[in-house]
């Protein structure tokens, strides 16, 4: 049994005669006769009365009516669903993530929704060597990455730019201007994580330090940023650098301001080649919700 031959079977059904089924189907009268015929043999009973008048179906006929209309619809849903999945709308999206300013991250899931509501999707967090090693293994279909410049095996897509901010003690002397730089803090211990917890961040504050001629003594190392603000707010005189300032609550003893310079960019790490469906439902998502003129299809050099 073929899926043409239920096709034809009801689309004479649907007509009341061969010669009306075969011009439906843009076919000759004797392919959909021949067809129905050998699904008659296949079955072991007749379908149709034949007259040179008319054509109606037989009791059998009737009765296997609706199953091959079953079958049809049956095969119809699966071809819907294959033609999704080659077209990335039906599957799951793998992507690390990161602590995103704002709303960014959720306005960026809202978008991917509308695009593929059917994608599944899959967030995890891991460290930063943890997010590149998974999207080289497959692990990960992609990966949002801060201010790595180069990961080897892996293209990186510039996303978005973002400022830092320094955290330091309320009763420091800040200059009054709401944007700082790094020479104001050139003789306070900075707080800065050890650099195998996070190399990228860490050579990127260490480079600008020396790019504007400072080097503050070390600090105790940062942990975790609320517990680092509590620590700035009850101990000695320390510093810090961070970013993403959102949902952090008010301190009357931590003072918060945004560096001049360094800023840190966030890339997407993909595997290196044409993107698939499922990514490429990533890549026009990200670029419906990236500030103007940002570009997510240009590789980080």
């Amino acid at each position: 049994m073929e899926l043409r031959q239920l096709r034809y079977f009801v689309t004479v059904a649907e007509e009341g005669g061969f010669g009306r089924a075969a011009e439906r189907l843009h076919i000759v009268q004797s392919a959909v006769s021949q067809q129905v015929q050998r699904l008659e043999r296949e079955f072991g009973v007749r379908l149709f009365d034949r007259s040179t008048r008319h054509v109606s179906l037989t009791s059998a006929g009737e009765r296997l009516l609706p199953e091959a209309h079953a079958v049809l619809l049956a095969a119809d849903r699966a071809r819907q669903v294959a033609a999704g999945i080659a077209a990335g709308h039906d599957g799951t999206l793998r992507l690390g993530t990161v602590h995103g300013p704002g709303d960014r991250i959720y306005r960026l899931l809202d978008e991917l929704v509308g695009l593929a509501p059917q994608l599944q999707i899959q967030l995890r967090r891991l460290t930063p060597a943890e997010r590149l090693s998974a999207v080289r293994s497959g692990e990960l279909d992609a990966a949002l990455i801060r201010g790595v410049a180069a990961a080897p095996e892996l293209e990186l897509l510039p996303m978005w730019t973002d400022p830092l901010y320094v955290a330091v003690s309320a009763d420091h002397r800040l200059p009054p201007e709401p944007v700082v730089n790094l020479r104001d803090f050139a003789d306070l211990p900075l707080r800065l994580a050890p650099r195998e917890d996070n190399p990228a961040f860490h050579d990127l504050i260490t480079a600008a330090l020396r790019e504007a001629g400072v080097r503050p003594p070390p600090g105790p190392p940062f942990t975790d940023l609320q517990e680092t603000l509590t620590a700035i707010a009850a101990g000695p005189p320390t510093w810090t650098v961070f970013y993403d300032v959102s949902g952090l609550p008010p301190s009357p003893r931590v003072a918060i301001r945004r560096l001049a310079e360094p800023t840190i960019t966030t890339a997407l790490a993909v595997p290196p080649g044409v993107p698939g469906p499922v990514l490429h439902h990533l890549l026009n998502a990200l670029s419906r919700t990236l500030p103007d003129g940002a570009d997510a299809s240009t590789p980080v050099e």
